[in-house]
C-alpha cells in the first residue's frame, strides 16, 4: 500500500510526482489492484509477469489479449495520451471549484481541443456516482433550469434558441440532497407531476422527510412521505423546511457551466451534473485534494466511452441498423 504521506498534496506536487513513469504506475496498480497482486482484465490471472521495458504485462494464461497495459480496461484505454498527462488532468478535474474547460487543458498540456474534450468526457465518467441505494433522512428537492440567457446571445441565436419564456427551451434538471449525506442530479424531460413522483420514489425511501417549494407537480407526495413545503412566494425558510443546501448546489453547478464551460449541449448535460456531484459529495474529504483525487483514480476502472459514443454516432448507427 503506498504511503499517503508520500503523495502528491498540491496540483504543482502532483505534476511533477506524475512525470515520473514509475510513480504512475504505482498509483495505477493501487487503485486497479488494491492487494498489490496484478491481475489481467481480460481472463482475471494473477499469473502475470511484467515487462519493464515495454512497460507491459504478460498474462501466462491461453487467449488473445496475452498482454496488457495499466490502461487496459479503464476510462484510459486505447488513448496515444500518456499517464503522465491523465492523471494531472483528473487531479484538476476533481480539485477545480468551477471545473476546467478543455480549452485550458489543451494549452497546459500541448494537445487539441478536440482530444482534451474527449478526456474531460472520460473523467467525468469514472467520477460517475451510481448507487441504488434510496436516500433516508431529512431530504430536499428541487428543480432548475439549465440553459442560456437570452441577454447573452447574439440577436440570430436568440431567434433560434428561445422560442418562449421561463424554462421554455432549456433542459430541466431535478436534484436530491440528503442533509449531512449526498446529492444527486439527474436530466428529466419535464416537471409534470407523473415524472417528478416516479422520480423521488426511485430515489427516497417511503417515510423520509421530504421538503420541496410549493410547485403543484409535489402535491400527493404526503401518501408515502413526510412532505412539508416551503412557499418561495412567502419565505424561503419555515423552520427545517427549507431548500437552500439544493439551491446553493444550484449556484455552484451554473457558475461553472457559464463561468467555465460557457456552452453546454443538453446531449452531454448528465455528464457535467456527474461531476459537480462528485465534486460536492468529497468536498469535506479529510485528506483535501489528494484524497478526492485517489478516490477518483480508483473509479476508472471498468468504465469505457469511446467516440462514437460520447458524439452519439455509435446510436445512431445501431437505430440505423435496426431500421434496415
Amino acid at each position: 500500500m503506498m504511503n499517503t504521506n508520500d503523495t502528491p498534496k498540491t496540483l504543482l506536487e502532483a505534476v511533477k510526482f506524475f512525470s515520473d513513469y514509475e510513480n504512475c504506475r504505482s498509483f495505477m496498480v493501487e487503485a486497479r489492484w488494491p492487494d498489490g497482486k496484478v491481475k489481467c482484465p481480460t481472463c482475471g490471472s494473477d499469473h502475470v509477469t511484467y515487462m519493464a521495458k515495454t512497460r507491459r504485462w504478460k498474462c501466462y494464461e491461453k487467449h488473445p489479449r496475452a498482454q496488457f497495459t495499466l490502461k487496459v480496461g479503464t476510462v484510459f484505454e486505447d488513448s496515444p495520451i500518456g499517464l503522465e498527462k491523465w492523471l494531472p488532468t483528473l487531479w484538476l478535474i476533481v480539485n477545480c471549484k468551477n471545473g476546467i474547460s478543455s480549452y485550458e487543458v489543451a494549452r497546459g498540456l500541448g494537445i487539441t481541443q478536440k482530444t482534451a474534450w474527449f478526456m474531460l468526457h472520460r473523467l467525468r465518467l469514472a467520477v460517475q456516482e451510481g448507487s441504488l441505494t434510496k436516500l433516508n433522512g431529512e431530504i430536499e428537492v428541487d428543480e432548475t433550469f439549465i440553459g442560456g440567457k437570452a441577454r447573452n446571445m447574439h440577436l440570430t441565436k436568440r431567434d433560434e434558441k428561445i422560442t418562449g419564456t421561463g424554462g421554455k427551451d432549456k433542459a430541466a434538471v431535478l436534484g436530491f440532497l440528503c442533509r449531512g449525506g449526498e446529492v444527486r442530479a439527474e436530466v428529466i424531460p419535464n416537471r409534470k407531476k407523473k415524472t417528478l413522483h416516479a422520480m423521488v420514489h426511485d430515489q427516497i425511501t417511503p417515510g423520509a422527510a421530504v421538503y420541496t417549494d410549493a410547485l403543484a407537480s409535489y402535491e400527493g407526495l404526503e401518501n408515502c412521505f413526510t412532505h412539508q413545503v416551503v412557499d418561495h412566494a412567502v419565505e424561503y425558510v419555515k423552520g427545517r423546511v427549507h431548500t437552500n443546501g439544493l439551491e446553493n448546489f444550484w449556484s455552484l453547478l451554473k457558475r461553472g457551466i457559464k463561468g467555465t464551460y460557457v456552452s453546454v449541449e443538453p446531449f452531454h448535460l448528465f455528464r457535467y451534473l456527474d461531476e459537480q456531484s462528485f465534486r460536492y459529495n468529497t468536498r469535506k474529504d479529510e485528506d483535501g485534494d489528494a484524497g478526492r483525487f485517489r478516490l477518483a483514480l480508483s473509479k476508472v476502472v471498468g468504465k469505457r466511452l469511446t467516440y462514437d459514443e460520447l458524439i452519439g454516432k455509435a446510436e445512431m448507427e445501431k437505430q440505423k441498423h435496426l431500421l434496415n
